[in-house]
């Protein structure tokens, strides 16, 4: 990779491929402990639309090269570009997936869906890159070839692929270290396990691969192991998923620890009151299942 496809990267989702979460997040910034020197209060701010840093406390600034410098510790550049390099999945750059899907102009005179993806393959979920991503977060593998599949698809001119999770609409959430979207319709996904009555629930096909890699290796409590299983695929997906889950007794949610998630856990509690469990309480220094799964908490 040159210098201008490195600073084509989101610094987020460069510390996110680096294991790196926000403190807090925004739609235009994230602020997180500096990665490189010792932070007890976040004062590390990244603007997503300028995908610029800034360090409040060092008055430090600058690109994701400036950041990797700090990070990795050597001002040798050709090392920090293969560094950062390094840190995503190595996929030939002529068809790398990581950069974000460009938005179909109005004047393409074709729908929106069908501008951005297009000669669309499904298969089964075999790329070593996007295992390798799979396994860096702990994934069960058997489990994800399972439960997901590999897309390829043309976007102006240029090919890419990433995880793909289906929806009940014939639809497919879409992930790789450097995009998260979805191949409309957008949908939520039920996995009918047989007791009707109870659902475990859960925000995105992330959380879903590890709540079952967690049940696989016996390192979760489920009190229900015959629930059916529904991804949200979004918050803003729950009224899609009210008409099953009023229809439940026992809703078990396993939702972020965050604001959103906990607007769904007291909005679910308004509508069935006792019959929603919140199983993510117990475990307030994690933000969400896959912390859980490799260990990373949160700053008390």
């Amino acid at each position: 990779m040159n210098i201008l496809q490195i600073k084509q990267i989101a610094i987020v989702d460069f510390l996110l491929a680096i294991g790196i979460r926000p403190a807090k997040e925004t739609a235009v910034s994230a602020w997180y402990h500096a990665p490189y020197r010792e932070d007890e209060n976040p004062s590390f701010k990244v603007n997503k639309n300028r995908n610029i840093w800034y360090d409040f406390a060092t008055a430090k600034s600058g690109d994701i090269i400036d950041l990797a410098v700090l990070v990795y510790r050597t001002p040798n550049i050709p090392k920090v570009l293969k560094m950062i390099a390094q840190a995503a999945p190595a996929v030939p750059l002529k068809v790398r997936t990581f950069m974000p899907l460009p938005q179909p102009s109005a004047t393409d005179g074709k729908p929106p869906q069908a501008a951005a993806f297009q000669n669309l393959r499904v298969q089964a979920l075999a790329s070593v890159p996007l295992l390798s991503y799979l396994s860096k977060r702990d994934i069960d593998l058997d489990t994800a070839r399972q439960e997901c599949k590999e897309v390829h698809y043309t976007c102006r001119g240029k090919n890419y692929y990433a995880i793909a999770f289906p929806n009940g609409a014939g639809g497919y959430e879409i992930r790789n270290p450097y995009y998260k979207g979805c191949i409309a319709p957008k949908a939520v996904s039920l996995i009918t396990q047989g007791q009707t009555d109870s659902v475990c629930l859960f925000e995105g096909f992330m959380d879903y691969l590890s709540f079952l890699t967690l049940r696989k290796r016996e390192r979760l409590s489920v009190p229900c192991y015959g629930a059916d299983l529904l991804v949200l695929n979004s918050v803003n997906n729950l009224p899609k998923a009210l008409p099953r889950l009023k229809a439940c007794k026992h809703i078990y949610c396993y939702l972020d620890n965050d604001d959103a998630g906990r607007r769904v856990v007291d909005m679910l509690r308004e509508l069935k009151g006792d019959a929603v469990h919140d199983m993510m309480e117990a475990c307030p220094l994690y933000k969400d299942l896959n912390d859980i799964l490799v260990g990373k908490k949160r700053m008390p």
